[in-house]
C-alpha cells in the first residue's frame, strides 16, 4: 500500500533513482542543556546518550563510517547523520574537523546534522552552507512543541522565539530544515499539537519527524511515570493525533518519520511503541478508506499562526 503522504523514502527514490541508506554517527558532542550552559540533565525524556543508543561511541568518527561502509555496494548512496546530542555545539573549527572526518567516501550524498535551535548561529550556518557544493545538507532541529509552557515543563532549555530565529538563519543560507515534534508530551492536547503544526506550516519548514513519546529508563520522565505524575497516551490516541498532523500539514513538507522508536531493553512504557508497522498501516488504511491525503485539512489561513 503506497502512502498518501510525502515520505522521505519516496522523495529520495525519485531524486536519486535508488534507495538511500543512512549512517548514524556519534560525533562526541554534548548538549548545552546538560553541561550547565542553559540547564542540567537534558530534556525530561532524553536518555544518557541523547539518541543513537545503538552506536559504538568508542570508535573514532572516521572508523564509525568505515565500519558502516565495509560491505556496502559500490553503487550505493548514503546519508551521513550526526545523531547524538547537539552536533553544532562546538567552535566552528571543531565542527569542520569532525564533519570532515566523516565525509570520507564518494557514496555519501547527504550530510544530516541533528542539533538545537540555540546552537545555530550565522557562523555555523555559513559552515554548513559551505558543504553545499559537494553534498545535500539537512539540519534537524528538536522543537518538540510550540507551547513554551510545555517546553519549560520538559526542561527544553530555549523558547519559541529562539526556534524562529534559528529557522530564519538556516533558511537565509538555503539550508533545508527538518523539525522534530513529539506527540503525547505531559499536559499537551490536540489543540497544542495543531498549533505546533500551524507554526511549522507558517515557517515553511522542509521536513518533519513526528515522534511518539516513550518513557526511557533512567530519565526524569520515568520518575514521573513511576510516581504517577505522567501517563502515556494510548496507541489509538497516538494514531488519531498523528493522522491529524498529516492532514493539517502543508503538502509541501516531507515527512521523515511518523512514529518514534526505542530499544526494547531501554523502554519503560508504553508497551505499544514497538508496533511501528501496525501504527503506519492503520494510518494508511484510514487515509485510503476516507480518501484523505497529506494536507486535506491544510488551510492557507494557518500560515498566519502567531505565538
Amino acid at each position: 500500500m503506497k502512502h498518501r503522504y510525502n515520505t522521505i523514502s519516496q522523495t529520495l527514490q525519485d531524486q536519486y533513482g535508488q534507495r538511500i541508506r543512512k549512517i548514524c554517527v556519534d560525533g562526541g558532542f554534548t548538549c548545552p542543556n546538560r553541561d550547565g550552559t542553559c540547564g542540567h540533565g537534558g530534556c525530561a525524556f532524553c536518555g544518557e546518550r541523547g539518541a543513537g543508543e545503538q552506536l559504538d561511541a568508542s570508535l573514532s568518527i572516521r572508523r564509525q563510517v568505515e565500519v558502516a561502509l565495509e560491505h556496502a555496494a559500490p553503487d550505493s548512496k548514503w546519508i551521513l547523520y550526526f545523531q547524538n546530542f547537539t552536533n553544532t555545539y562546538a567552535p566552528v573549527e571543531v565542527l569542520k574537523e569532525r564533519y570532515d572526518a566523516a565525509l570520507i567516501d564518494d557514496r555519501i550524498r547527504i550530510l544530516d546534522i541533528g542539533t538545537r535551535p540555540d546552537c545555530i548561529s550565522e557562523p555555523v550556518a555559513e559552515l554548513l552552507a559551505s558543504y553545499q557544493d559537494r553534498y545535500e545538507i539537512w539540519v534537524e532541529l528538536g522543537l518538540q512543541t510550540a507551547n513554551d509552557n510545555t517546553a519549560r515543563r520538559i526542561n527544553r532549555g530555549y523558547d519559541l522565539q529562539c526556534f524562529r530565529e534559528a529557522v530564519s538563519i538556516l533558511k537565509a543560507h538555503g539550508l533545508p530544515v527538518i523539525v522534530h515534534i513529539i506527540l503525547g508530551l505531559p499536559g499537551e492536547t490536540l489543540d497544542d499539537i495543531r498549533h505546533t503544526i500551524d507554526l511549522l506550516n507558517q515557517l515553511k519548514i522542509d521536513g518533519i519527524k513526528i515522534h511518539s513519546l516513550f518513557v526511557m529508563k533512567g530519565t526524569r520522565l520515568e520518575e514521573w511515570y513511576r510516581n504517577g505524575d505522567f501517563t502515556p497516551i494510548s496507541m489509538q490516541t497516538y494514531i488519531e493525533w498523528a493522522l491529524d498532523c498529516v492532514l493539517r500539514l502543508s503538502p509541501d513538507i516531507t515527512i521523515h518519520r511518523l512514529t518514534g522508536n526505542c530499544l526494547r531493553e531501554l523502554l519503560a512504557a508504553p508497551d505499544w511503541i514497538p508496533q511501528r508497522d501496525l501504527i503506519l498501516h492503520t494510518i494508511d488504511r484510514r487515509m485510503y478508506r476516507e480518501n484523505l491525503s497529506q494536507g486535506s485539512h491544510f488551510s492557507p489561513a494557518s500560515m498566519d499562526c502567531s505565538t
